[in-house]
């Protein structure tokens, strides 16, 4: 698979990356439930590395720690951790009263935590999961100085940070060079269904060198096609009690639109709408790789044989045209007018 430098850095990443979100939330009480989601999980990342994937996604709080853990339990024994670029989160903090935690003493007790999880002494990226208004900027920011200085990470990054505050903090860390740590990477929701980052935090992104990770890049599923006759097939999101709500906001006829976009794109090029809509992400100007869930090995493989995919620039046109979200004031092309 191809590689790309992670933002202005000498970080290189497969253009695909691996999501665990959903790893390990199967995991019960019982042996038998443990071992069969450290199996589903080991199929995956199989897959992944021997397709020469490098990238793989994680957070501290994927299913209370699991995540990590399983991640964890693969390294060396299944894929040489050299050979992996492990990312991970920390940051979001089961509180009804503070959903997100900044502060030095709660970020770097987390990296520890996650270190201890992986059995590893560094991760390769460590990104704050969001921003926290209650902490000062600049101690979130020291604190990811201090994570790459004493080694426990080597490259670091923000999640889910608006257009203002990607550009603050990049722009901190970029003000004293050679003692603070610049921003690799921000992780966002990115699709053909979801292109709000278009509107402030890609041009950020982009200005600034970081480099853009997008997430749930199939529209949640969604632009795979599988919810085109109005029902949610047997063991998707949408059929889920838990995620349906997760995928409810993107099954509106404007959706539909553009997953019959995708579809028809898919039809001409012969090939998937999975794959059509995986390509089209993958190649937008500042993104470095989407990073995909898969619920199977077989999922995953398809989404993974879109390396030998590059979309026409007439269908990417359409894509966009299709796709194209209402930009008004201040974000309109004035100069035109």
């Amino acid at each position: 698979m191809e590689p790309r430098h992670l933002g202005h850095t000498g970080l290189r990443v497969s253009r695909i990356g691996l999501g665990t979100l959903t790893w390990a939330r199967d995991t019960g009480e019982h042996g038998f439930m443990e071992q069969h989601a450290e199996q589903h999980a080991a199929d995956l990342l199989k897959t992944f590395w021997e397709a020469g994937g490098t990238l793989v996604d994680t957070a501290d709080v994927y299913a209370d720690g699991g995540a990590e853990y399983l991640l964890g339990r693969l390294l060396d024994g299944l894929v040489p951790r050299r050979e992996l670029v492990i990312a991970t989160k920390a940051g979001s903090v089961p509180d009804p009263y503070r959903r997100f935690d900044g502060s030095r003493g709660h970020l770097l007790a987390a990296l520890d935590a996650s270190l201890q999880r992986l059995g590893t002494d560094y991760v390769d990226l460590w990104q704050v999961h969001a921003f926290d208004p209650r902490t000062p900027l600049e101690e979130t920011l020291q604190t990811l100085d201090i994570a790459v200085s004493s080694g426990r990470a080597r490259y670091a990054g923000v999640s889910n940070f608006c257009g203002w505050q990607l550009a603050k903090a990049a722009t901190w860390q970029l003000a004293a060079p050679g003692t603070r740590t610049r921003l690799a990477s921000t992780q966002m929701e990115y699709s053909l269904l979801q292109r709000g980052v278009e509107r402030e935090v890609l041009p950020a992104a982009l200005d600034l060198g970081v480099g853009l990770l997008p997430s749930s890049p199939l529209g949640r599923g969604v632009l795979t096609g599988k919810y085109r006759s109005g029902a949610s097939p047997v063991g998707s999101r949408g059929a889920s009690e838990r995620l349906a709500a997760f995928v409810a906001p993107y099954l509106d006829e404007a959706a539909g639109r553009i997953v019959d976009a995708v579809a028809i794109a898919a039809d001409g090029l012969a090939v998937t709408p999975l794959q059509v809509a995986l390509a089209w992400v993958r190649d937008r100007p500042g993104v470095a790789a989407p990073i995909v869930g898969a619920r199977t090995s077989q999922q995953l493989t398809e989404a993974l044989s879109v390396e030998a995919l590059t979309l026409p620039d007439e269908i990417n046109q359409a894509l966009d045209d299709v796709s194209a979200p209402v930009h008004h004031y201040p974000d309109q092309d004035w100069s035109a007018l």
